[in-house]
């Protein structure tokens, strides 16, 4: 993590403006005067507010989130410092301003509460889509290096589990293969196709249940093993997965690219590699 520039100047140049407003209007109290207590607690507190706002604005991306949580941080920090200065520097009563820079220790607050409030659901949305690979992650198997997702050989291994399971509990295989995945990567480089390979299998996962497994078969062809699910009810996801790629609006060097897939299922039964095999060269014969 690295604090940018502009944050540090930023708030390093409100502190010093601040600081030479309560100079220029106030009269400095003899040392005697001064409560040493009070002006490290505030103090301490105007500095590790000032930090964590560079923090968060160092660590994540802009956003409402990002704005909310640095700004109450930073109007936390501008009234703890006022507060800070009072102790050091008598300001008249009628010295308006000096109470409105102590108000915004409550709204920074209140500000930061709006943030967390946000951020709750925005790490909400975050395990929910880090649930879905829950089954990968129990395992600690390696991901694919590309998507990040499971294995063909991962894909077999839960395949088999499936197959000493109750026969009577469904499972359903889906194949998907990406249109004209090859014109892509020749006319555009294989770093496009790369990012289209990513495109796709984040989509799949955004739309999947926290039970389906998703991985990365072959080359431009996903898997998504469904648990608990007939046939009829699998083609059924398996189509509404594919209008979601085909609604995406993905760019590659200004030009966009309309992704398509198609698709093939059957139940998980049987060896791994005869069902897989029998449903590529289903996928391949259509």
């Amino acid at each position: 993590m690295t604090f940018a520039i502009r944050p540090v100047l930023l708030l390093a140049g409100l502190s010093c403006s601040l600081l030479l407003l309560f100079i220029a209007t106030g009269t400095v109290l003899p040392l005697a005067q001064w409560n040493w207590m009070d002006i490290a607690g505030e103090g301490g507190t105007a500095l590790l507010a000032a930090l964590w706002c560079l923090i968060v604005l160092g660590s994540r991306p802009d956003g409402r989130v990002t704005r909310l949580l640095a700004g109450g941080l930073a109007c936390i920090m501008l009234g703890s410092w006022a507060d800070c200065l009072d102790e050091a520097i008598d300001i008249g009563k009628a010295a308006w301003w000096d109470n409105a820079f102590e108000a915004l220790l409550p709204l920074g607050m209140l500000v930061l509460t709006a943030g967390l409030y946000y951020w709750r659901q925005e790490q909400a949305t975050l395990s929910e889509h880090m649930r879905k690979r829950e089954r990968l992650f129990r395992s600690h198997r390696p991901f694919d290096r590309i998507t990040q997702l499971a294995d063909a050989a991962y894909l077999r291994e839960q395949l088999r589990l499936e197959t000493r399971r109750d026969a009577a509990q469904a499972c359903v295989l889906v194949l998907f293969d990406i249109d004209g995945f090859h014109r892509i990567n020749r006319e555009h480089g294989p770093a496009e196709g790369d990012r289209v390979l990513q495109a796709v299998a984040h989509m799949l996962l955004l739309n999947l249940r926290n039970d389906d497994l998703l991985c990365r078969y072959a080359g431009d062809r996903f898997a998504v093993l469904m648990p608990e699910r007939e046939i009829d009810e699998a083609a059924e996801a398996a189509q509404h997965l594919c209008g979601m790629v085909s609604a995406m609006r993905h760019h590659a060097k200004g030009e966009a690219l309309q992704l398509t897939l198609r698709h093939g299922c059957a139940p998980a039964r049987g060896t791994p590699d005869a069902l897989l095999a029998d449903l590529c060269r289903r996928m391949d014969a259509a």
